[in-house]
């Protein structure tokens, strides 16, 4: 199972949570950017539907798969100042 963290830092004169080296907007309160990582993060491990999905790699090839809406990852929100 895929395991996601959200960690909270200080980000263009605020605060935002960060996830795999993307940025979410800033906030002006580290709280705030905290209770947004945690709505994030509670999000992401709610199922879904399952549907059909088409990707195309790096190499150009295509790709078709079922994706399961049950298959959700773990998460965690760190908050290390």
């Amino acid at each position: 199972m895929t395991h996601v963290t959200y960690r909270i830092v200080e980000h263009d004169g605020g605060w935002a949570y960060t996830v795999d080296g993307a940025f979410s907007e800033s906030f002006p309160s580290h709280a705030e950017a905290l209770a947004a990582a945690k709505r994030a993060a509670a999000e992401q491990r709610m199922p879904g539907r399952t549907e059909a999905i088409e990707y195309e790699t790096a190499d150009g090839k295509w790709h078709s798969e079922t994706a399961s809406g049950e298959d959700r990852p773990e998460t965690e929100v760190e908050d290390r100042p």
